[in-house]
């Protein structure tokens, strides 16, 4: 049956297009699939994150059995459990998908300072951060250039599932982790989050394809139609190979539109790699002068600002643990450019209730609409006011998650403050800084 071969999953809990999971079946018949739960991860996951991943690893251990196989499920320090797995199975190689984030640095240099051959394929990309990259410099800067590279950079082939699994015999699997009954995690579990799992993935990617793909172009703003795809969580976990996505949806109608946003993703990715502090530190200094307003960022935290699209964005991030693009765009805006509080603050909140918090993307995005990002208009104005009319026009999002605001019917609903006293506010606050016109 040959020596026995590791394969660690990370990002990317599926056996569609898994190309580590590939590559051990093609070297040995005898494969381990791993998953390490890290205590540290763990602990300052949000705890949306944690439900998900509980799922996730359910139904790829029901996949692996079904094929014959099963995923051992470790806890501790990944480098670790890994070489004690490798001891016990007599394992000399470990096959895992790359990441970007400083863990999956650390990670890497803690495998590879042990004995085993450590083999790094495909992460969570379409394209791999540092396939492509400019003239001068190790990465792109800014989109449009990268986005013309990354259209005309060559794909690999998309790999099948397995038909089968084998295990060495023997091997102790260790029980499915309850992340939901477990102590630690930060935020507030969303009744009303997306269920996590390769299954569920592939389904919600059917329906996308079928039913939503071709409005893109036209509703992907449209706030009460909530028309994007809603794949997040699902290519954040890998339970969706991006490239699979890619596939599926570039040649049908609306197609482009979308892959355009999955290279945007790719693009935050190769940033993330090149800049690893993304987290932490502005990509580019502005200089900007932030106000600590302990207040204002508990108001906005709680869709209580009194401006409605605002709050109404807050709000459905509390109730789902998702939110739109537009308003993630549009409450970040209102807190760093209008409440000039640092988007540190705000990344920690959505961080902490996001179930696609990704380090790339999160911050990415936070730090672009911040303007210290990869915005070539660093200066560019998000006045909420305009967005509401425009991207939610008779306040059908704005009532959707306020009930406060039910009783107003159509754009009123944007601007309760012109309402005579307590008429159809229900006590909603006044705004606590200029909504704008």
């Amino acid at each position: 049956m040959g020596t026995p071969v590791l394969v660690l999953f990370t990002q990317d809990l599926r056996l569609h297009d898994h190309p580590a999971l590939t590559a051990a079946l093609e070297e040995s018949e005898t494969v381990v699939p791993l998953f390490v739960l890290e205590p540290g991860l763990l602990r300052r996951a949000a705890r949306n994150r944690r439900a998900y991943l509980t799922e996730a690893l359910a139904d790829l251990r029901s996949g692996l059995r079904d094929l014959g196989g099963d995923l051992v499920l470790r806890r501790g320090d990944t480098a670790t459990e890994v070489r004690a797995l490798a001891r016990e199975t007599g394992a000399r190689a470990v096959h895992l998908g790359g990441g970007v984030s400083r863990f999956a640095a650390r990670r890497e240099a803690a495998l590879r300072a042990t004995d085993l051959e450590v083999r790094v394929h495909p992460g969570p990309t379409i394209v791999p951060p540092g396939a492509i990259t400019p003239a001068k410099g190790d990465h792109y800067k800014v989109f449009t250039p990268y986005w013309r590279a990354w259209e005309a950079e060559e794909r690999r082939k998309i790999r099948t599932a397995p038909a089968r699994v084998r295990p060495p015999e023997g091997i102790d699997p260790g029980p499915l982790p309850d992340l939901d009954a477990e102590p630690g995690g930060i935020g507030a579990l969303a009744p009303e989050r997306t269920r996590g799992g390769p299954t569920r993935a592939r389904e919600r990617l059917r329906r996308w394809i079928d039913r939503g793909l071709a409005d893109y172009p036209d509703r992907h703003d449209d706030l009460p139609g909530a028309a994007t795809s809603h794949l997040s969580a699902d290519l954040r976990f890998g339970c969706l190979s991006p490239l699979e996505v890619e596939a599926v949806a570039r040649d049908l109608p609306g197609g482009p539109e979308y892959v355009r946003q999955l290279a945007w993703r790719d693009f935050h990715h190769q940033v993330t790699a090149a800049f690893p502090e993304i987290a932490t530190r502005d990509y580019r200094p502005r200089d900007r002068e932030w106000r600590h307003d302990p207040e204002a960022l508990e108001a906005w935290k709680e869709g209580r600002t009194g401006v409605p699209i605002v709050d109404a964005g807050m709000r459905q991030l509390l109730a789902e643990g998702f939110m739109h693009n537009r308003t993630r765009m549009i409450t970040a805006a209102f807190l760093t450019r209008t409440l000039r509080v640092h988007w540190r603050e705000g990344a920690a909140h959505f961080d902490a209730h996001l179930t696609d918090g990704d380090v790339a993307d999160e911050y990415g995005n936070w730090q672009w609409v911040a303007g210290t990002g990869n915005d070539t208009r660093p200066n560019r104005a998000f006045n909420p006011l305009r967005q509401a009319r425009r991207f939610d026009p008779e306040g059908e999002y704005v009532r959707r998650h306020l009930p406060e605001l039910a009783g107003l019917p159509g754009r009123r609903a944007h601007t309760p403050w012109e309402e005579a006293e307590g008429e159809g506010t229900a006590g909603y606050p006044r705004p606590i800084a200029d909504p704008g016109r």
